[in-house]
């Protein structure tokens, strides 16, 4: 869903998931993360009348709520690969239905989704990446280790590979490379090894199940810091059945391809993986890439972005008191300046 929001792990350590659920009686009450800047820093772009917001991860509509209040005039493509997302969603933004059109769809298609609503081009683009509200509120999905639900982890529940196919099937080599490099497991093969031996015994089925392995296959005195052991390898194997990483690579240079000229686009990180692969995509189009040689600058090598942001933003210390999920948030901003280089 673009939900995708390191990455947190659902079960109330400090993580990177974008929203947090505080609970009022019976009800969810999900936080944005980073909402007023987030607001601050596109609004200004969605002011003329028929400009279009894309949130490539539209969620539970928090970020785009707030943007539709600020924008009367601005219309909202939302995309979410989770269709529950999309139901809730369509649900908050009820008031604005006229000005939404909704789309099932990877944030890698939000050129796709564009042509669908009619628009050439966006305004303004958000991407608020790692898990959601609605994956974390339904526990039997599988993402979060604090409850008893089946390997699952699918943010898009019509694709097929899972968790448990991962777990089970996956040679101890490439078992590794998953924790090490996505879930920055720093005893990643330690943990593959421990799953091979009982994945031999016959296949891991649970959450908990799996959980407990993996505290057992770490070090006693590792497992006194740093939270849950198990929120690491959960990360991982979350970023590895919804292909985060490469989604994100491809998405990137998609959405600026049809961010018009004066659009923003914000992205929003919880690992740092995300977060320079969103630096590269930026600096690279906010470079002047004249050749060194050269007396003047050429018109046609000047940047096409203007960086919003000074490096990575972080939550205020006010934001992380009131939202732990939003500690590990990484906020970076850029403007099209001029046309994509042909």
């Amino acid at each position: 869903m673009g939900d995708t929001r390191g990455h947190g792990d659902g079960n109330g350590d400090t993580g990177d998931e974008r929203v947090a659920a505080v609970r009022t009686g019976a009800d969810p009450l999900h936080v944005p993360v980073m909402l007023d800047r987030i607001v601050e820093l596109l609004a200004p772009a969605l002011q003329r009348p028929g400009s279009v917001l894309v949130d490539g991860t539209l969620g539970l509509g928090g970020h785009s709520e707030a943007l539709m209040k600020a924008c009367p005039n601005a219309r909202l493509v939302g995309v979410d690969r989770d269709t529950t997302a999309l139901e809730r969603s369509a649900a908050r933004l009820a008031p604005h239905a006229d000005r939404v059109h909704l789309v099932h769809a990877v944030y890698s298609e939000i050129p796709r989704a564009l042509d669908e609503a009619g628009a050439t081009d966006a305004a303004a683009v958000l991407l608020d990446l790692g898990v959601s509200s609605p994956q974390l509120d339904e526990t039997d999905r599988g993402f979060a280790y604090a409850h008893e639900a089946p390997l699952d982890m699918r943010m898009d529940r019509t694709q097929t590979l899972t968790a448990s196919e991962i777990v089970n099937t996956y040679p101890v080599a490439e078992l590794t490379r998953v924790l090490r490099t996505y879930g920055e497991e720093r005893f990643a093969s330690r943990v593959a090894r421990a799953i091979e031996r009982r994945r031999s015994q016959g296949p891991i089925e649970s959450t908990r199940e799996l959980a407990e392995l993996v505290r057992e296959s770490i070090p006693a005195a590792t497992r006194r810091t740093g939270g849950h052991p198990a929120k690491r390898t959960f990360q991982g194997l979350r970023i590895e059945v919804n292909a985060e990483l490469s989604i994100l690579e491809r998405t990137l240079p998609a959405a600026l391809s049809r961010l018009a000229v004066g659009g923003r686009i914000a992205v929003l990180s919880y690992h740092s993986l995300e977060d320079r692969l969103t630096k590269k995509a930026f600096a690279a189009l906010a470079t002047d890439t004249t050749p060194p040689d050269l007396p003047v600058p050429l018109p046609d090598r000047q940047p096409e972005l203007r960086l919003l942001t000074r490096g990575a933003e972080l939550p205020t210390d006010e934001e992380n008191e009131r939202n732990p999920r939003a500690q590990s948030a990484r906020l970076r901003a850029a403007e099209r300046v001029r046309p994509t280089r042909q």
